[in-house]
Protein backbone atom coordinates (compact mmCIF):
# COMPACT_ATOMS: atom_id res chain seq x y z
CA UNK A 1 0.00 0.00 0.00
CA UNK A 2 1.07 3.34 -0.86
CA UNK A 3 1.45 5.68 1.51
CA UNK A 4 -0.40 9.36 1.46
CA UNK A 5 1.45 12.46 0.50
CA UNK A 6 0.66 16.27 1.25
CA UNK A 7 1.03 16.44 -2.70
CA UNK A 8 -1.53 14.50 -3.25
CA UNK A 9 -3.94 15.95 -1.55
CA UNK A 10 -2.43 19.81 -2.33
CA UNK A 11 -4.26 19.88 -5.63
CA UNK A 12 -7.30 18.85 -3.98
CA UNK A 13 -8.41 21.96 -2.36
CA UNK A 14 -11.64 22.94 -1.72
CA UNK A 15 -13.06 19.70 -3.96
CA UNK A 16 -15.83 17.61 -2.15
CA UNK A 17 -14.93 14.22 -0.73
CA UNK A 18 -17.50 11.86 -0.14
CA UNK A 19 -17.78 9.35 2.76
CA UNK A 20 -20.35 6.70 3.65
CA UNK A 21 -21.86 6.76 6.42
CA UNK A 22 -24.67 4.32 7.44
CA UNK A 23 -26.06 4.06 3.66
CA UNK A 24 -25.72 7.97 3.23
CA UNK A 25 -23.19 9.72 1.37
CA UNK A 26 -21.53 12.35 3.48
CA UNK A 27 -20.04 15.60 1.96
CA UNK A 28 -16.81 17.15 3.15
CA UNK A 29 -14.53 19.72 1.53
CA UNK A 30 -10.72 19.97 2.11
CA UNK A 31 -10.47 23.72 3.37
CA UNK A 32 -6.96 23.03 3.97
CA UNK A 33 -3.61 21.03 3.44
CA UNK A 34 -0.80 21.79 5.34
CA UNK A 35 2.83 20.59 6.14
CA UNK A 36 3.21 19.74 9.75
CA UNK A 37 6.87 20.10 11.40
CA UNK A 38 9.22 16.70 11.21
CA UNK A 39 10.38 16.51 14.96
CA UNK A 40 11.50 12.76 14.66
CA UNK A 41 13.77 11.09 12.51
CA UNK A 42 13.72 10.48 9.00
CA UNK A 43 10.13 8.98 8.44
CA UNK A 44 8.81 7.19 5.28
CA UNK A 45 6.85 10.31 4.59
CA UNK A 46 6.52 13.99 5.91
CA UNK A 47 4.08 14.72 8.17
CA UNK A 48 0.82 16.81 7.63
CA UNK A 49 -2.35 17.76 8.09
CA UNK A 50 -6.42 18.14 6.36
CA UNK A 51 -9.06 20.12 7.45
CA UNK A 52 -12.16 19.32 5.89
CA UNK A 53 -15.71 21.63 6.37
CA UNK A 54 -19.05 19.45 6.93
CA UNK A 55 -21.72 21.80 6.33
CA UNK A 56 -24.41 19.40 8.30
CA UNK A 57 -25.90 20.16 11.73
CA UNK A 58 -24.60 16.51 12.78
CA UNK A 59 -21.28 16.41 14.62
CA UNK A 60 -20.07 13.15 13.25
CA UNK A 61 -17.85 10.67 15.53
CA UNK A 62 -13.97 10.61 15.45
CA UNK A 63 -13.44 7.65 13.19
CA UNK A 64 -11.96 6.23 10.04
CA UNK A 65 -13.61 7.38 7.05
CA UNK A 66 -13.87 5.96 3.60
CA UNK A 67 -13.20 8.74 1.38
CA UNK A 68 -14.27 8.81 -1.69
CA UNK A 69 -12.54 11.69 -4.49
CA UNK A 70 -12.65 11.74 -8.17
CA UNK A 71 -8.66 11.86 -8.95
CA UNK A 72 -7.76 9.80 -5.80
CA UNK A 73 -10.14 7.47 -5.48
CA UNK A 74 -11.14 5.78 -2.29
CA UNK A 75 -9.04 6.55 1.09
CA UNK A 76 -9.55 5.81 4.36
CA UNK A 77 -8.93 8.97 6.50
CA UNK A 78 -8.98 9.16 10.70
CA UNK A 79 -10.99 12.69 11.13
CA UNK A 80 -11.27 14.02 14.43
CA UNK A 81 -14.05 16.79 15.17
CA UNK A 82 -12.11 20.08 15.48
CA UNK A 83 -14.13 22.48 15.47
CA UNK A 84 -18.14 24.36 14.58
CA UNK A 85 -18.36 27.35 12.67
CA UNK A 86 -21.66 28.77 11.43
CA UNK A 87 -22.12 26.53 8.74
CA UNK A 88 -21.45 23.56 10.09
CA UNK A 89 -18.13 21.34 11.71
CA UNK A 90 -14.64 20.92 11.09
CA UNK A 91 -12.88 17.50 11.06
CA UNK A 92 -9.03 17.41 10.87
CA UNK A 93 -6.51 14.63 10.06
CA UNK A 94 -3.06 14.07 10.98
CA UNK A 95 -0.30 11.60 8.84
CA UNK A 96 3.15 11.46 10.37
Amino acid sequence: MDLLSLDQFAGCLHETFSADLQGMQIAFVLVEALPLPNTGPDGQRAPFSLVFHNDSALLFPQQTYRMQHPRLGGVDIFLVPVAQDKTGFLYQAVFN
